[in-house]
């Protein structure tokens, strides 16, 4: 069994494998979040610039 060591207290080079071994892609999953606009909002700009100028 491996001796405890606090994470403060570790070399930098095991902090970083540390900190890899920890990290995960989020797969297919976009962190962006994705709302749907609330249709009683004002909004400032016309959603199609020129449009209404045919």
């Amino acid at each position: 069994m491996e001796k405890f060591v606090p994470y403060g207290k570790l070399s930098k080079k095991a902090r970083r494998a540390l900190d890899q071994k920890k990290r995960s892609t989020w797969g297919i999953v976009n962190p962006a979040a994705r709302l749907e606009e609330n249709p009683k909002a004002y909004r400032r700009h016309p959603k199609h610039k020129g449009r209404d100028m045919e």
